[in-house]
Order: C-alpha cells, then structure tokens, then sequence
C-alpha cells in the first residue's frame, strides 16, 4: 500500500518535492536570509570556479606550443667597421647586432634587471599580478598591458606580435612558463637583451651602445648602463634628444634604477655616488645613414663580400654580419674634403655654365699589399648614385703612357727585319716617333733626337703612337692589364690606342700606379679584412697575394721617368713650397683642347697611390668638354686633379714618409 501524498501544511494540498543539487535560494530561511548564500555554497563555488580555470590553463598550457621565432626577431643589421675597428655604419631593415651575454659587461645587465624584474633570477617567467592586471584592465575596456617580467617581454619580442589583447597575453603567460623551465635565466636574459627595443632605430643593447654613444656594448659603463635601462620603457619617451621632457624622464628613471641597484645589493653606495652628472648620449642621428661617402664604401665592401664568399644579396640581407673594412676614416675624409676644397675655389657653377656637371671620381690604394684606403664616389652616395671611383667610359689619356714605355723596356721593339731589340731609357727615338738606336744619330733627321726618358717626360704622342706600334698593342694592353686595369676596360687597338683610349676605373689606376710603386707587384684591390657571423669569421678574407707584373728594373725605370717634374705652388694654392710629382703630358691633350672630355692625376708616394679624375656628365649623356672650365679656363680641368691629388696626399701623408710621385694626363 503506498503512503499518501504529503501536504503542504498551510494549504491541505500534497506538499511540492525538490531536487536541488544547490540550495540556493536556501529553503527553510525567510526573507532577506533566504537570498544570503551559505558559507558551504560559497566555498564551493570558488572552489569550483578555481578548478574551472586551473582546467582551462592547463587545457591552454597543453594546447600552446613554443612557435618559432618571428621574423622580426631573426633580423639583424650588418655592421661595416673603419679601418681601426671603430664602427662607420650599420646596414639592414633591422638595426640589430646580436651579441653573447659574456660581452655585455655586469653593471650593464643589473640595471636592466633592476629597471625591470629585480627577482628576474628567481621568479617564475610569469607575473600572475602581471596578469591579473590586464584582466582587469580588460573588463574595464583599457589595453591589458600589465607589469611583465623579462622573460614575458622576451617571449612578446620573440614569439609573438606586438597586439594588445587578452588573449595573446594568456598566450605570453602560458609560453613564459614553459621558456622558463627550458631554457637558463642567462639565455633569456641574452635573448631579453637583443631583442628589445631602445629608440633611436636601435634594436638589442650593441645597436643601442652604438646609437647613443658611439661604442661597442663592452665599453659602456655603469651609468650609461643605467640610461639605456631606463629607455625599456619607452624609446622615444625617455631620449633627451626627443624633447625637455624626455631629458627629465630619462635623468629621473636614470638615477632611480641607479639607487634601486644599490638598494638591491648590486652595487655600493660609494660607487654609487660617483654617477652625479647625467651621461648624456650624442645627439640624435640614424645610424643606417648612407649618405655622404658611406654608401660609395658599403657598396665596394659588400660586392667584394660577395665576391670572395658566394653569398648572394639575399643571404647577406640577412643579415648578422660584422663587416671590418680597409677604408681609413680620416683619409676618406680629407679625399672628400680635398675634392670639395678645390672645386669651391675653382668652379662657379651658378654663375658659369661651363663648370655645371662637375663629377670627380678618385681611390687610394696602399702599394704594399692592395689595401683600398679611401674612395671619392660622388657627392653624396643617397643623391649620386653612381660610384666615380669604381665607373667605367672615362678614357685615361696619358696616365696610360707609363704601361707604354714599361712594356717597351720589359719586351723590347720590333725591328724591320721583324726581330725584337731591347731598349732602354737612353734609347733614341727619332722627331717623327720612329726607334733610331741606343746611339743619337746624324742627319737626316735634321735634329738629334731625343732619348725615350726625355720624350717620356714630354708626354710626345707621337712618339708614343709609334713606341705603341712597335711594342705590339697586344702587349701593351697585357702590361696595363698585369698592373691592375681590367681587360673589359680596355679601348680597340687603333693608333690611338698608345695614348689613353681606354677607361679604367679610378680604383683600377690607382691599382696598376700601385704596382710602379711597389718595384712590379701587382696586388688585387682588396676593401675588407674580415667578416664574422655567429663569432665566427669566415674564411676567404686574407689579403690577396701579390703577382709579378713586370721586372724590378723596369718599374723603377719607368718610375723615375716620371720623378723629374714638380707641380708647383701655382698649381697648389695656399701651399709655400712645390709639390714632388710624377708629371707625364701635361697640358697634353689626345685630339685637341677643343674635344678634351677628361682630366686625370696619379702618383704615388711610399706608401699611398692616388688617382683623380674629372669629367662633366649628365646621365644618360656622352661626356660633355672640359673646354672653358673654371675660372683659369686654360686648365682643361687637369691642374684642378692635380690640386686634388696635392691636397689629399699632403694631409694623408702627415706621419708617412716617402718621396711622392704622380702623373697627369688629359686625353
């Protein structure tokens, strides 16, 4: 029999039954005591909550993967370095330069941490705080960046982009803890480092030395440790160079990291007290600058990389590269400073159309072993893009005539019967260019001719179309081509062909005056002395041995030749004694003032050789004359490299020694 139906007490009726798993609202209780939970449901309730998010966080942990670096992060700048290590400038999308954690020096790294996670070595990875943070933040429609650690900032760096979401800052905490538990506290550190970003265009802490001090990240010191700490906050906010207020930022942040430092056990207080004066950074510059000369040096530099590794542009746009160059910082300076000096006393383009168009291209080359010293590009490598020290269409004239004669003394003439004789500078060549003998002879020739070392000094054309011919144009050519000019330089083998038809670059001449100089070696021009990547250089990169091109005696014949002449002091304005130059044909010309479309000099001292040459040209134009050029309109242009070349190796040469010499011609 079953039981009757319970009744509601009041109504008489069967009483209602409930199956509630949550008492809520709590039966049994009137009123507003009927609306309060109980300290059961609400312990259960955050114990459930609790269990819910650990379950999701786990669910997230599992689910979220170490991705790979991103682009950004993998890039780096190539670093070009003067001569003496110093740095002249970086190059890439990326103004990085990674570096190990054992280069950055201590202080350095304290103050990063101070500035940014003082418990760096023994927290987590992860700022719950941090995150909490930006929940809140969330909730209550703000951007969710909140407190990170370093090794939070480091994984934003280097996994993720950059958006300020929830959801990619769940995605932070998740990849911090398990960066945290795989990787040392040094390595993020070290990655933390080179991947943030500290204004300026600078990315990692090397670029940010370079950028706001001029030196590599080993020689910062303390207190410029500290500035550079404070820029993690913010670039642009914290550069003095930005506005007052980021100089006050900066001066206040600076001096606080240095004081929390002190408090936290990193540095002495008597140490601390020597950093009163606030490092001030250099002024605000970019550092990927490629104007003035710079881009003429990078662009020599990198195809010579190029050339002795195989790497391909791609490859090197990379980046990651340290790059040591040849070019010394004060002679490319003071070439650029010669040329702008001489042609601002002896041009009036505003005012003369004969001296508009101006283009000078010259190179330094060290005779002893090929080292490219210096080179005159253009007027600004971001405006002129070609390079006139390494450019080609630009016919040499006389400065040609030395490989003439140094072929002539290294293979002799050819003589009617078709045999070769032997000559030397004493040699006799008769007034219409023809080889007498080694004695002078008498009449018919109406006067006596003069020796191969006189007409040499005369720069006589005539002598040198038949000199030419005799030797056989061939071996001319080879001759100019062993001493360093290329062979696609070379002009076709027509009787002018003795007189400067052809057109190397003003880097290809001064290479082949280098080999005169250094008694017949010929050493390859060479831009760069090492390259490194990863800390470790690659191999291809040691000075190209040097070749014999000619004879000993026969260089040093040649050379002498052209040891007699002096540009004097009209030629070198604001100078109170002569200049000792090799002179060949000057005032010269190949077919004639009125058509003259170059000028050129080179020569040599110990331990420089220098070529300079001037040209009119507009682009996509033949060469335009010289005719009527500056203010001395007779010059045809050749006294102005003259000058260039004096002024360039008079300042270069302070601390060198040696006798100079040189050559001028005009085709």
């Amino acid at each position: 029999m079953s039981a009757a139906p319970r009744t509601h007490p009041r109504r008489g009726g069967p009483r209602e039954t409930r199956a509630r798993g949550i008492d809520y609202p709590r039966r049994g209780r009137r009123g507003i005591r009927r609306w309060v939970p109980s300290w059961r449901l609400v312990l259960g309730t955050a114990v459930t909550g609790v269990g819910t998010l650990l379950g999701l966080f786990a669910l997230v942990y599992a689910q979220v993967d170490m991705p790979g670096e991103n682009a950004l992060a993998r890039q780096e700048s190539n670093v070009y370095y003067w001569a003496d290590g110093s740095h002249m400038v970086s190059v890439g999308a990326v103004n990085r330069r990674n570096v190990a954690l054992s280069e950055v020096p201590a202080p350095v790294r304290d103050a990063a941490i101070a500035a940014e996670n003082a418990d760096f070595y023994s927290d987590s990875g992860v700022s719950f705080r941090g995150l909490g943070r930006a929940v809140s933040n969330m909730a209550r429609g703000r951007e969710t960046q909140g407190g990170s650690t370093i090794t939070q900032q480091y994984v934003k760096n280097t996994y993720l982009s950059q958006e300020q979401t929830l959801s990619r800052k769940v995605k932070e905490f998740c990849l911090a803890l398990k960066l945290d538990s795989r990787t040392s506290k040094d390595d993020i550190l070290q990655g933390y480092l080179n991947t943030s970003w500290f204004g300026r265009g600078a990315y990692g802490i090397q670029a940010a030395a370079n950028a706001y001090y001029g030196v590599d990240v080993d020689e910062l010191g303390p207190s410029q440790g500290a500035f550079l700490a404070a820029l993690l906050k913010g670039g642009n906010d914290y550069d003095p160079a930005v506005s007052p207020a980021g100089k006050r930022r900066a001066v206040e942040r600076w001096s606080w990291i240095l004081d929390r430092q002190v408090e936290l056990g990193m540095m002495e207080a008597a140490e601390r007290s020597r950093y009163t004066k606030f490092p001030q950074p250099l002024a605000r510059s970019v550092s990927t600058n490629l104007s003035g000369q710079k881009g003429y040096l990078v662009e020599l530099a990198h195809r010579y990389v190029k050339k002795r590794t195989g790497l391909t542009d791609a490859e090197l746009g990379r980046g990651g590269y340290q790059i040591h160059t040849t070019f010394e910082k004060d002679a490319v300076r003071e070439l650029e400073r010669s040329v702008q000096d001489v042609l601002d006393r002896g041009l009036d383009p505003k005012a003369r159309k004969e001296d508009r168009h101006v283009q000078v291209g010259a190179a330094s080359v060290r005779p002893a072993d090929g080292a490219l010293v210096a080179v005159h590009g253009g007027t600004d490598a971001t405006e002129h893009f070609t390079n006139n020290a390494d450019t080609s269409g630009v016919p040499t004239g006389s400065v040609f005539k030395p490989f003439v004669l140094a072929a002539a003394l290294q293979h002799g003439v050819r003589s009617k019967d078709g045999s070769r004789l032997s000559v030397s500078l004493d040699s006799f060549y008769g007034e219409s260019g023809e080889f007498v003998g080694h004695a002078p002879p008498l009449a018919p020739y109406g006067r006596i001719p003069t020796t191969l070392r006189t007409v040499s000094d005369l720069s006589s054309n005539a002598t040198f179309r038949r000199l030419g011919a005799d030797v056989g144009l061939k071996r001319v050519e080879d001759m100019a081509v062993g001493a360093g000019m290329l062979r696609s330089s070379m002009a076709p083998h027509d009787k002018e062909f003795p007189l400067g038809t052809s057109s190397p670059s003003a880097i290809r001449v001064a290479t082949s005056y280098a080999t005169l100089a250094s008694d017949g070696m010929r050493h390859e021009p060479y831009s760069v002395t090492e390259v490194v990547r990863n800390g470790a250089p690659l191999a291809g990169f040691e000075p190209p041995r040097g070749t014999r091109a000619m004879d000993k005696t026969v260089a040093r014949s040649v050379t002498s030749v052209f040891r007699a002449a002096t540009v004097g002091p009209e030629a070198v304005e604001g100078t109170a004694t002569p200049v000792p130059v090799q002179l060949v044909g000057a005032g010269v010309s190949t077919t004639g003032n009125e058509t003259q479309r170059a000028a050129w000099f080179a020569g040599h001292s110990a331990e420089l050789t220098t070529a300079v040459t001037l040209f009119r040209s507009e682009p996509g134009q033949p060469l335009l004359p010289l005719v009527g050029l500056g203010k001395e309109e007779s010059t045809r242009g050749s006294l102005y490299t003259a000058r260039i070349w004096s002024a360039y190796m008079r300042a270069v040469s302070a601390g060198r020694s040696g006798d100079a010499g040189g050559s001028a011609g005009r085709p």
